[in-house]
């Protein structure tokens, strides 16, 4: 199967919404947005709908936003015959995804991603969570959506800056699986891209490596190359009055294990100085939180066993291992590379 069953691409939202209703007949459904996805992608669904409306932003992705968006659904009369519509980028698929699956042991759900990021990453795979305590992720479950629809219109919505962060998770896709991909796409003009076959391509490739491997034991661990650093930064900035994307920051922790793999002899410092001219073509390298505030981050991380950090870094561009133990002073000394190239 080149992709997931309960993917579904459409020129027309509105039209495949109503069929999907049709299909699963939910005694009733809300739509899930946020101040952005109500302004311009509500109107491209044509419901009458009830809608809860969240703020955007990661830092809305919290346990206290559940705990609002379930007292709508009680508000509503929602059973478990309901049906939660998530309209959004990555925040709202996973946080409505998981307010769904949770809601009364767990209603059906559907994502209309809106964002690159989310059509070609966070929706694919059943990843649902929120953030706790500044800890990216932190409480979540495993759960498919019952239907992902994508719409490439929702992109014309978007700041570029969105584009460019979702654009960090095709690049990472490349990287670690496949070379020629990461050729073609490490090129792309962000701002005349025709966006349909670069979604349909890295969809396929997520779904091959999550289908192979659905609940993160083995394989799906590449997927985390980028995102161990990237996380941790991500959490920091959070928490400051200038926070990066999630992209943003996933670019900066492919930076960080690129030089971590070249480290371990695993990369050659060639391909090492090439995704850093890539990465910082595309994003710039932003300045880095203090050390010790990314090890703080570090030491919570999920894919942490025995006390130590494991992390996915590539053998070569298009071929990454995982749970490569790594110590604090490799990970100081790949920061002090980051500030010596910026």
């Amino acid at each position: 199967m080149v992709f997931p069953e309960y993917l579904h691409f459409s020129d027309n939202p509105a039209k495949t919404l109503q069929d999907l209703i049709g299909a699963f007949a939910p005694d009733q459904f809300a739509v899930l947005v946020d101040e952005l996805t109500a302004q311009h992608c509500l109107p491209l669904l044509q419901t009458d709908a009830p809608v809860i409306r969240i703020k955007s932003g990661e830092e809305e992705k919290t346990i206290a936003t559940c705990e609002y968006i379930w007292s709508e659904m009680t508000r509503l009369g929602f059973s478990r015959k309901s049906m939660l519509i998530n309209l959004g980028g990555g925040v709202i698929g996973d946080m409505g995804g998981f307010a769904a699956a949770t809601y009364k042991r767990g209603i059906r759900f559907i994502n209309f991603p809106t964002t690159l990021l989310s059509m070609v990453d966070a929706s694919i795979g059943g990843k649902l969570g929120i953030d706790f305590h500044g800890l990216k992720n932190h409480i979540g479950v495993f759960q498919e959506p019952d239907a992902v629809v994508v719409c490439s219109a929702f992109l014309q919505t978007l700041p570029k800056r969105q584009i460019r962060s979702g654009f960090a998770e095709v690049l990472k896709h490349g990287l670690i699986k496949n070379k020629a991909y990461w050729y073609r796409v490490k090129i792309i003009d962000l701002e005349n891209q025709i966006w349909d076959d670069i979604i349909a391509e890295s969809i396929k490739f997520k779904h091959e490596v999550v289908s192979a491997d659905p609940q993160e034991s083995g394989l799906r661990k590449i997927l985390n190359f980028g995102h161990t650093l990237g996380h941790a930064i991500e959490s920091h900035f959070l928490e400051t009055n200038e926070p990066l994307l999630h992209g943003e920051a996933i670019a900066i922790g492919m930076v960080l294990e690129a030089h971590l793999a070249w480290q371990k002899r695993l990369l050659s410092i060639d391909e090492c100085e090439e995704i850093v001219a890539v990465m910082r073509s595309y994003y710039g390298l932003p300045p880095l939180p203090d050390v010790r505030e990314l090890e703080m981050h570090l030491l919570q991380d999920k894919k942490n066993s025995e006390g130590r950090l494991k992390f996915a870094l590539l053998n070569t561009i298009g071929n990454c291992h995982y749970d490569v133990v790594v110590d604090l002073e490799e990970i100081r000394r790949a920061v002090v590379y980051y500030h010596a190239i910026r």
